[in-house]
């Protein structure tokens, strides 16, 4: 994995900045530690830090292939699945290969491609390459949009990064907000809008989008969408084509030239994963090496609740001996969760889920001492229906995201003259009506397939990607590669279309994955009920935020002194413990992110527009 960046004008050629594009590419150096390198061209500046995954000697970027009367060049992060069986099909049409890393491979697939070249990769990946001839540069995303791509266009000039602080370093963009902006951080955050960077003028590529700038102007399309089919196979046989596919994107993804582990926590996902790893790695006469997560204090504070009704240790433990890996506990110390809530916003470019994204920061940066590459269990629950709004219709369709429990509690937080509140909801509840009409769906189908279509469309495009977001942002900010077998598009296209009565079998949540993995798993693992991932229950934690906040607070220049209204704080601090975004967020959660707010408010000298 790496870090892309780089700035495009062929309308003003000597527009291009060399300083301020190796600024920019500094800005990402975490993402890619072991090299770094810059193209420059008529109209185009790349830069490009590397993490060597695959080839560490020759995978060298920015990397140029010559073909036709020209030299092709490309920057690209991410990692390629089919990549054997594509090198074939390219070499038998006259690539020509000089490495064996997957760079070379996506750059000889637009070639010989051309812009649809997307279509060809199974993979995560964000890239870009430049065609001297046509004078363009062609960019792609993966298909759900598990690496990032972020970009900003001002007259002739378009920019682009792996990560929106990178964009900053350039000087005509400001780290500005406005309305919708702030809708986004009091409403919505950690989730955001499908294409928004949050910051005015910050846009996302969209996954499963391309595009191309010229001198005539800038293009986006999309290269692959999520269709509602007809699926007439029983049971048996949908189970049957999911083990069959997942099986082959774990084994797919176990390639690397570095070590490489697995994130076990004991719930279904994470246990999958390890158990068919476990098995390909023991062929080959390898051990696979494992982690699971704990937070100081957890064992003696655990709660039970009817999001988390037990923890995980035991069964990861447990599950590990079975399958004979080498597995490691690593245990989060309380004050190293809360010093990091700031590193974490940083990491992020924006404030996002509080401890449970600092735990990840440093729970990666200790994996990082001993492994750079993992294997990770998210996009299960949105593509296999782990969540309780696939089941429960009153929380999809009440004219808002079904996560949200609370839309008002962060935002009623502020001064109602900055936030623009009951203007902002109206806005996202429009949102949210025309992402669910947006779903693709059949006619006639019942309604338990049309909610649960609806809810994966939902999930995939927001919450899915929200922690793909930080999934990527805490392991590459640490230097470590994750790779989410779930999030093979082929797997998401079949799930789909799969009815409603498999997947809900018995009533119990991700059936058919359980039914999938039958014979790899014990049943204790196989049909227990859902489990987060974990937060901190020690009640030190939430003393350590209040302090925090209190300082924060004190700081007259801030944004929380200014605009955080003092009785609602209160009221909020002495009340009951509940949750305001998804399965985890509670009291303690939403006071680290205030903290996290204002702090990314002062980093980054954030301005209201």
């Amino acid at each position: 994995m790496c870090s892309i960046n780089g700035w495009v004008n062929f309308r003003d050629t000597a527009a291009i900045r060399g300083d301020e594009v190796a600024a920019a590419g500094a800005r990402l150096a975490r993402r890619g530690p072991d090299a770094s390198g810059a193209f420059f061209a008529p109209g185009v500046g790349f830069y490009h830090n590397r993490l060597a995954v695959m080839d560490p000697t020759g995978g060298a970027q920015p990397m140029r292939a010559y073909h036709d009367g020209q030299w092709y060049t490309i920057i690209y992060n991410g990692e390629i699945y089919n990549c054997a069986e594509l090198r074939r099909e390219l070499a038998a049409k006259g690539a020509h290969f000089r490495s064996d890393c997957d760079t070379e491979t996506v750059l000889w697939s637009y070639i010989l491609y051309g812009e649809d070249c997307p279509k060809y990769l199974n993979g995560i990946f964000a890239f870009a390459v430049y065609e001297p001839k046509a004078g363009k540069v062609f960019f792609a995303r993966d298909r759900l949009g598990v690496k990032p791509f972020f970009y900003y266009r001002s007259g002739g000039n378009f920019y682009f990064a792996s990560e929106i602080k990178a964009l900053f370093a350039h000087q005509e963009i400001t780290p500005t907000i406005d309305r919708e902006g702030l809708w986004q951080l009091f409403y919505l955050t950690p989730v955001t809008l499908p294409g928004s960077g949050v910051f005015k003028g910050v846009q996302e590529l969209l996954p499963a989008h391309a595009a191309r700038v010229t001198k005539d102007g800038f293009w986006e399309w999309c290269y692959w969408t999520l269709e509602a089919k007809e699926c007439r196979d029983d049971a048996a046989t949908a189970a049957a084509t999911v083990r069959e596919l997942f099986c082959d994107a774990v084994k797919r993804q176990l390639s690397s030239d570095v070590p490489l582990a697995v994130l076990l926590s004991g719930g279904l996902d994470s246990s999958a994963i390890t158990a068919v790893a476990a098995e390909q790695i023991h062929e080959g006469g390898g051990q696979l090496s494992t982690y699971s997560f704990e937070y100081e204090g957890n064992r003696e504070n655990f709660k039970a609740t009817l999001f988390q009704p037990q923890g995980d240790d035991a069964f990861a433990a447990d599950l590990a001996a079975a399958l004979g890996t080498d597995h490691t506990v690593l245990t989060a110390p309380t004050d190293a969760v809360a010093d990091a809530l700031t590193e974490a916003a940083l990491a992020r470019d924006l404030p996002g889920q509080a401890d449970i994204d600092s735990s990840l920061l440093y729970f990666c940066r200790e994996i990082k001492k001993r492994h750079t590459v993992l294997l990770s269990g998210e996009c299960s629950d949105e593509i296999f229906g782990g969540y309780p709004w696939f089941y429960r219709p009153e929380m999809l369709y009440r004219d808002f995201f079904p996560w949200l429990h609370d839309p008002s509690s962060r935002i009623a937080l502020f001064d109602e003259s900055v936030t623009h509140a009951h203007e902002g909801l109206a806005y996202l509840r429009e949102v949210c009506r025309k992402s669910c009409e947006a779903c693709p769906v059949l006619d006639g189908e019942c309604d338990a397939d049309r909610t649960a279509r609806i809810a994966t469309f939902l999930s995939t495009r927001y919450f899915m990607a929200n922690l793909l977001s930080r999934k990527d942002r805490m392991s590459m900010y640490s230097a470590v590669e994750v790779r989410v077998p779930f999030a093979d598009h082929r797997i998401l296209e079949y799930v789909f279309n799969v009815p409603w009565s498999i997947k809900f079998e018995n009533g119990v949540e991700k059936s058919l994955l359980r039914r999938a993995m039958t014979g790899y798993l014990p049943d204790r693992v196989l049909w227990r009920k859902k489990s987060p991932y974990p937060k901190t229950h020690n009640p030190l934690y939430e003393e350590k935020v209040r302090q925090m906040l209190d300082k924060r607070l004190a700081r007259k220049e801030g944004f929380l002194h200014e605009h955080l209204d003092r009785r609602r704080l209160r009221e909020l601090l002495d009340g009951e413990n509940g949750t305001w975004f998804g399965q985890l967020m509670g009291r303690p959660q939403l006071i680290a992110w205030l903290c996290q707010l204002d702090a990314w408010f002062e980093a980054y000298g954030v301005q209201l527009v």
